[in-house]
This record gives structure tokens, C-alpha cells and sequence, in this order.
């Protein structure tokens, strides 16, 4: 019982700790933001094993109750609101009203069942931004490892997670080929971040997208819906070890259609979305976020200059 006390009263002393000096210490300079952020993301780690803890219990119900497509919509949405009232980290959908041949975006895409979505991958903060978009009857990938994870992996594997072997081609094929036949059979949708690490940018940019999330559409013959993130490295910068509040914007493009494409297509499919994606990350990151804030990458990188190029490839590729 000691043991137990102990290991939930020395995060909490430690965050208490950690806040308070970044109080004490001259805003902005190094060690309080490095207080700060050590705060942060100690809270994050506590936030990501409750809620974990909480999916394993929830997927369980679901499963027995049949709704087991669910699990990992009903355990993001509680990881959000810890995250909310704890860090005071929020992500909202600012897109709602693009359509492009008949189809709409903004949250009316987050409905579209069963589809791949993808993603960009900035940091570790991306978890959260599942937590608070991830949709109902969808899965996530991730890789193998995690499968054994305390809490975290016990969820993973309950809520249907599909894990993919980065390391073995042969089997990373057949856990698509698997989750292809699923997405068809309980129209279940999957997520996918299509760079396959994070970029940790300080500015607008998208690593080279692997192939596996659109082989897997065309696969299934079910629609891409890119998901595009602003950069938020002005909230979580790692490498300067900056964690503040904030309200980061994201933006849900229109479905883009598989119907008819073959595996000869997934090229073209995956060039075509990252066009549109690169387009639309440039926008998000030179126009005020949400929290009225000047975006930070902006700013830093003069990248407002590129803004009207690519405003002018996405308006000729509609």
C-alpha cells in the first residue's frame, strides 16, 4: 500500500515542484520553459496510463456488449478532457466548409466510414490530437512493439489495433492485406500517419510518405481523408523543450476517392494527397490559430511567402 501512495504522490510533488519554479524563474527563459515543460509532460505520461488503463476496462465492455469498434473513439475522448483540464492542450477542427467534387470536409469527413485516414506526425502530442478527433468503429497502426507496452499496448490490442512489423516487409504486407478485409467486412476505419515518424518541425513540413496507407485504400477501395495538423511547435517544442497551453488548429480535406484505382495508382494517390496536404499545413500555420496567437512558425521561418504559390497549386488541382 506504501508503494502505491508513493507512486501517485511523487508525480504530483514533482509536477507542483517543477510548476512553481517556473513561476519564480524570469518568464520565458530557458529554465521555465524547461521547468514548465518537464511539469507538462510528466502530467501527459500520468494522463496517457490512466486513460490506457481506462480503454483496457472499456474495451473489455465494449467487446462483450459488441461494440468493440468503438474502444478507441470511447478511451481518446477521455484522454482528451484529462489532457484539457490538466495542460490546457486542445485541438479543434477549423475546416468545416471545403467541398471538392460533391464531397465536403471539416468533421462531415470524420464521418466517412470506412475510409483510411491519414495524417502528418509532428510529436509525441499527436496522441492527443487521436484523443480528441479519433472517430467511431476506427483503429489505429502502430508499430509491433508497442504491442507489449504495460496499459498502453493491454489497450492497443483489445481496441483491434492493427501493428505493423516495420522491419519485416512479409508481414507488414499481410497486416494490411488482414486490416483490408476487416475495413470491408465491419466497415471499420483505420489511421494511418503515412510519414512513419515524427518530423518534430519547427515549420511548415512533411516528411516522404510511405506507401502501405494507400496500397491499403486502393485495397479496400475506400476513400483517403487527409487530416492536416498546423504546426504547433509554438505549444510542444521538443528540442527547445517548450510545453505551454494552447489551442492548435486542424484541418479535415475532403475525401478523395479510390473507387476504380489499382495497386499501379497508390504512386500517384499518395503524391496527390501530400500535394493537398502540404497546401493546406502551409495556410493552417500562416493564418491566427484559434487562440488569436500569431503562429509561432510563421514568424520564425518567413514562410508566409510560400503561402500564395501553394494557394494557387491547390486551387488548380480542385
Amino acid at each position: 500500500m506504501s508503494i502505491l501512495l508513493y507512486a501517485l504522490l511523487l508525480p504530483t510533488v514533482l509536477v507542483f515542484a517543477l510548476l512553481g519554479f517556473s513561476h519564480i524563474t524570469p518568464a520565458n527563459s530557458p529554465m521555465s520553459n524547461a521547468s514548465a515543460f518537464y511539469a507538462r509532460l510528466i502530467i501527459s505520461w500520468v494522463a496517457m496510463i490512466i486513460a490506457a488503463g481506462y480503454g483496457v476496462f472499456a474495451s473489455i465492455a465494449l467487446r462483450l456488449a459488441g461494440y468493440g469498434g468503438m474502444s478507441q473513439w470511447a478511451t481518446g475522448r477521455v484522454f482528451k478532457w484529462i489532457m484539457w483540464y490538466t495542460t490546457g492542450v486542445m485541438f479543434v477542427v477549423t475546416e468545416g466548409g471545403r467541398i471538392e467534387g460533391g464531397r465536403r470536409g471539416g468533421t462531415e469527413a470524420l464521418n466517412e466510414r470506412p475510409a483510411v485516414f491519414v495524417a502528418n506526425h509532428q510529436t509525441e502530442l499527436d496522441v492527443l490530437m487521436l484523443g480528441t478527433l479519433f472517430p467511431k468503429y476506427c483503429s489505429v497502426t502502430a508499430k509491433k512493439s508497442l504491442k507489449w507496452a504495460p496499459f498502453l499496448g493491454w489497450f492497443m490490442t483489445l481496441s483491434k489495433t492493427v501493428f505493423i512489423d516495420r522491419a519485416n516487409r512479409a508481414t507488414a504486407l499481410a497486416a494490411f492485406d488482414g486490416a483490408a478485409k476487416h475495413m470491408q467486412s465491419e466497415r471499420q476505419s483505420v489511421w494511418i500517419f503515412p510519414e512513419g515518424t515524427r518530423s518534430y518541425g519547427e515549420r511548415p513540413e512533411l516528411l516522404p510518405f510511405k506507401k502501405g496507407a494507400f496500397h491499403l485504400a486502393i485495397n479496400a477501395q475506400v476513400p483517403i481523408v487527409p487530416v492536416v495538423i498546423g504546426n504547433y511547435s509554438h505549444v510542444l517544442n521538443v528540442k527547445k523543450r517548450i510545453f505551454r497551453p494552447g489551442t492548435i488548429d486542424v484541418s479535415v480535406l475532403p475525401p478523395i476517392p479510390t473507387k476504380g484505382l489499382t495497386a499501379a495508382d497508390a504512386d500517384a494517390l499518395a503524391t496527390k494527397t501530400r500535394d493537398a496536404m502540404m497546401s493546406e499545413l502551409i495556410r493552417l500555420s500562416t493564418v491566427a490559430p484559434s487562440n488569436g496567437h500569431t503562429p509561432a512558425a510563421a514568424m520564425a521561418t518567413g514562410v508566409e511567402r510560400e503561402t500564395q504559390p501553394a494557394q494557387r497549386r491547390a486551387a488548380s488541382a480542385i
